[in-house]
């Protein structure tokens, strides 16, 4: 029996997980919960690094008071395209910005400039979002940053966080592939546009594959967090730092079907595991992404707003009074007139944070809708719009790939929503499988099993997942025909 450590960073939230494996199934326990909020320090929106780090330290304390042992292994996941700046003694220059920040606008039109969309889109194969890494790292370069001139490496964030864990100054590939200057055929950074944008190759660290042992606990960490001396020979390693990649590995599909993935939570990707990249342009125009997965495969997708939207609805509607929980408007939404009111939930206005129920006002508005007039009805036309945006993202994937999708599998915390499920399966028209929740945790120690050989491949781990989780199986209802709502959405994506 081994006892690993996850720590699974969120946009809104983070956890220490220990997953045991024994008698080949995987157990999980939640060792310790904190929020990740950020902070506005001198005129730019910031990641609170410190205060993460001080959580997963007290989350690591925990657990080896819980378990009365060092973990078998220690690895953290995050979202992508953000970073951190170490110095030459591989100490932080500054605290992370958020991809929220504002200063990449302009960047994307800055960077085209000097290389065209196309000849980006070839060699990553990333769709082109303004929070994207070569943007931030555009703003950096442009505007003579001293942190960036005095920068020996960047690291992703959960690369950064396990380099304060064990030293290593590497970046894991499957959070490396959102940068969009990783090179998806080749699985290595693309240095011909590294060079042409005029970034120091030296800054770029190492890539190394997932499941890759990088270093042991730091033995001053070790002394300072007062814990056993054995600590000090826990293996650090980089699983599948990216969040997205390592909720993917665990998702027990049947390799006889052709199946999706939906991860869902403040940002949706819906995609497709493929064994090489898609790099079209016709993938380029519908704006797809290529990022790495586990063993060397390729989660084709896109990324899709998803319930930032409604997280910032609620933040609204708290500041003026009204405060329910996510039940509760899931229940208001039911009681909702459906149909009423859509909108195109990647519109740029819906990116930033802040009064969200006026900017789908003034979206029905400008597209000659009805705006939704209260809480349920604002709450019911988010759903819906993000279930008809799923169609429709699933049927370019189709189109591209040439084949039809007959089941979709749906991992992350939206998947409690047991009335967006519904919905989702009733307007796709196919099986919607939700499982396991705490997905990401769990592929994040699959990739550490398999690092330590204690588990042989990820199909073996999948099997595992699949004899140790629930998966809730929604069945599309034949209640209701969405083709007229369809296309009624399509016309707005159109305009």
């Amino acid at each position: 029996m081994h006892h690993y450590l996850a720590f699974d960073l969120g946009a809104e939230s983070g956890r220490a997980v220990s997953g045991t494996l024994e008698g080949g199934r995987i157990s999980l326990e939640e060792v310790h919960r904190f929020p990740n909020q950020p902070v506005f320090l001198r005129g730019a929106l910031t990641w609170d690094f410190p205060g993460l780090m001080r959580e997963m330290q007290t989350g690591l304390g925990k657990f080896v008071r819980r378990r009365g042992e060092s973990p078998a292994g220690i690895s953290c996941d995050s979202w992508g395209v953000d970073f951190g700046l170490l110095d030459r003694e591989g100490n932080p220059l500054a605290s992370p910005i958020h991809y929220r920040d504002k200063r990449t606008e302009g960047m994307p039109e800055q960077v085209f400039s000097r290389v065209s969309k196309e000849e980006i889109y070839s060699r990553t194969g990333i769709q082109f979002m303004p929070i994207n890494t070569l943007y931030q790292l555009e703003a950096l370069h442009s505007r003579g940053s001293l942190q960036w001139a005095a920068t020996d490496k960047f690291l992703m964030m959960a690369d950064l966080v396990n380099h304060h864990f064990c030293g290593a100054e590497v970046v894991e590939s499957s959070l490396a592939s959102t940068s969009n200057l990783f090179a998806a055929k080749e699985r290595v950074w693309a240095e011909d546009l590294i060079d042409r944008l005029g970034y120091p190759r030296s800054r770029f660290p190492e890539i190394v594959p997932s499941g890759t042992r990088i270093g042991t606990l730091d033995d001053s960490l070790v002394d300072h967090l007062g814990l056993p001396a054995d600590c000090r020979n826990t293996p650090v390693i980089a699983s599948l730092s990216h969040d997205t990649a390592a909720a993917v590995a665990a998702i027990p599909s049947d390799p006889k079907r052709n199946w999706a993935y939906l991860s869902s939570g403040t940002w949706s990707l819906l995609g497709v595991e493929l064994p090489e990249p898609i790099l079209t342009q016709e993938a380029m125009r519908l704006n797809f992404t290529n990022e790495a997965g586990a063993e060397g495969t390729i989660r084709f997708l896109k990324n899709i707003m998803g319930l930032w939207i409604l997280q910032e609805c609620r933040r609204t509607w708290e500041t003026l009074g009204t405060v329910l929980d996510y039940s509760e408007l899931a229940t208001l939404a039911a009681e909702a007139p459906s149909g009423s009111a859509f909108i195109d939930p990647d519109d740029p206005r819906f990116l930033p944070p802040g009064d969200m129920p006026g900017r789908i006002r003034d979206f029905c508005l400008e597209t000659g809708q009805t705006p939704p007039k209260d809480v349920g009805s604002t709450t019911l036309c988010v759903f819906e719009s993000l279930a008809l945006k799923y169609r429709a993202v699933l049927e370019s994937i189709e189109t591209l790939t040439g084949s039809a999708v007959e089941v979709l599998h749906l991992v992350g915390g939206g998947g409690k929503n047991r009335f967006l499920n519904q919905l989702v399966a009733d307007i796709l028209g196919i099986p919607l499988l939700v499982g396991p929740t705490e997905a990401t945790a769990i592929g994040n120690i699959l990739a550490q099993a398999m690092a330590m050989n204690e588990i042989g491949s990820l199909e073996e781990g999948r099997r595992m997942v699949a004899r140790s989780f629930e998966i809730e199986v929604y069945e599309p209802s034949p209640k209701r025909d969405w083709g007229e709502s369809y296309r009624s959405f399509k016309g707005l994506l159109a305009r």
